[in-house]
């Protein structure tokens, strides 16, 4: 339910539905007034289920601490029941059942309701090969601890994943919730097992060989529908749907938009850490505005309420006060939510500081941005080894996983933040031919989800293989329950 799980989710949803499926998407309330809009204005056959869920006194997945959080996902399991009985009792009658990788109770919903089930996952092709090879639960839980390097062949090169760079366990959680994460994992990896296919948000001209081999390892369909964020470029009203994807926006669209109107083309760097990691410590907070200043380059920075917030700290609070002063219209700081594609949409947008969720990895794809790699957990660190070695569009900031037993990361020095924005947005050879190769990627993404692009082919034979003939005139009427 985390926004980088969630966006591409009802993205994709938005996508089986203008390919002819009924889709229906299945949130909290909460998650249902966010997404309203952006599904209201699409004009597409989605329909919006909302069921009730209130655990630790909210349906709101980022109010829940961390060390609860794997027992939060595991207790959403009492959905299960309201859900059947929903479908069971709305027409059309229900073919298939897509569901995130961390809802593994869908597997008993859909073998109930006598469907298949796909799963959808929020990451690339090459991780859930990685994620594939592993047998069980515990392997899976250790896969990034191997000793020696570990190699998949990717569309140019091989990428290798190492120690340290490289995650000890798939995600480094706090004591506290060691034993529901491991069971979580259990169940994600059994669901795994038992699902009908996959689909992902990537496209076959990213990950050949990988899409293919994922497949081939599990023996499922691998569907390959991405990027999915670029459904919105066909979209009539392409300015508020991109701003109403997700959540309501803390600032203005048209004023920044406005802000963006009065740079120069290319010049902007955009910097988000994502909804789960948003916050950052104080040190580190510090560090990055001051690395940030250092480059001399425009960029809008998207920082959290909390730090910016009076029940915060007092230092980080009156130092984003100061750089906002000091900057003068050269950094403009979004505290909350941010219309982050829209942003990125826009030319005067040259690159993007990232935490490597796969979901930003892919939106930066779809556009032809460079990127700075700042991953902080699980997957990200793989997926910063396939922007920087494998499509050759990423410099790391440089940021590397210890090994204590708190998970912790090394705060990352302003230098070290000055550097590597520099690297990708100034005029050197180096940072000219990442662009170059950003670029190519986007038209190769524009193409795939272009009719007779791979993405189309995939989400056209998707939607006709579990379509439904409805007895009461015979004709073909594709029904998808999302």
């Amino acid at each position: 339910m985390h926004h980088g799980h969630l966006i591409p989710a009802v993205d994709a949803a938005l996508q089986l539905a203008a390919h002819g499926a009924l889709a229906s998407v299945v949130v909290t309330p909460t998650y249902a007034a966010r997404l309203r809009p952006a599904v209201e204005s699409s004009g597409l056959p989605v329909r919006l289920v909302e069921l009730p869920l209130d655990l630790a006194g909210t349906d709101d997945v980022d109010r829940i601490p961390l060390d609860q959080e794997a027992a939060y996902l595991l207790a959403t399991s009492r959905l299960r029941g309201p859900l059947e009985r929903h479908l069971r009792v709305h027409a059309p009658p229900v073919t298939c059942v897509v569901s995130d990788i961390c809802h593994p109770w869908t597997t008993g919903l859909a073998s109930s309701l006598g469907v298949p089930r796909l799963s959808f996952l929020g990451m690339s092709a090459y991780c859930l090969l990685c994620l594939q090879t592993e047998h069980h639960a515990a392997a899976m839980h250790n896969a990034y601890a191997a000793a020696d390097p570990y190699w998949h062949l990717m569309p140019e090169e091989p990428v290798e994943v190492k120690l340290p760079t490289a995650p000890p366990g798939f995600m480094r959680l706090p004591a506290s919730e060691k034993l529901a994460y491991e069971k979580l994992a259990y169940a994600v990896e059994r669901a795994c097992v038992d699902v009908d296919g996959v689909l992902l948000n990537t496209f076959l001209e990213l990950e050949p060989g990988t899409v293919v081999d994922s497949g081939e390892v599990r023996s499922v369909n691998v569907w390959a529908v991405g990027p999915v964020s670029l459904f919105h470029q066909h979209e009539h009203q392409h300015v508020a749907a991109l701003a109403a994807r997700g959540n309501a926006p803390a600032v203005d669209a048209d004023e920044c938009l406005q802000w963006l109107d009065g740079k120069e083309p290319s010049s902007v760097l955009y910097v988000s850490f994502g909804s789960s990691v948003l916050h950052g410590r104080p040190e580190q907070v510090m560090e990055t505005g001051l690395g940030l200043e250092a480059s001399g380059h425009p960029f809008i920075w998207v920082v959290s309420p909390e730090n910016a917030g009076q029940d915060q700290d007092e230092e980080v609070r009156g130092f984003l006060e100061d750089l906002e002063g000091r900057l003068s219209g050269r950094g403009l700081l979004i505290k909350g939510w941010a219309p982050q594609q829209l942003i990125l949409s826009h030319a005067s947008v040259g690159g993007i500081m990232t935490h490597c969720g796969w979901n930003s990895t892919m939106e930066a794809v779809a556009v032809g941005l460079p990127v700075v790699t700042w991953p902080h957990m699980a997957h990200q660190f793989l997926n910063e080894m396939l922007s920087v070695q494998s499509m050759g569009t990423g410099v790391s900031v440089g940021v590397e996983w210890l090994k204590e037993e708190d998970g912790e990361v090394a705060v990352v020095e302003r230098g070290a933040v000055e550097k590597a924005v520099r690297s990708i947005m100034g005029g050197g050879d180096e940072a000219v031919e990442r662009r170059t190769r950003a670029a190519a990627l986007a038209t190769k993404a524009r193409e795939a989800v272009r009719e007779g692009g791979s993405a189309f082919i995939n989400l056209r034979r998707l939607v006709r293989r579990y379509q439904a003939v409805m007895p009461q005139d015979t004709s073909t009427s594709p029904q998808i329950r999302y």
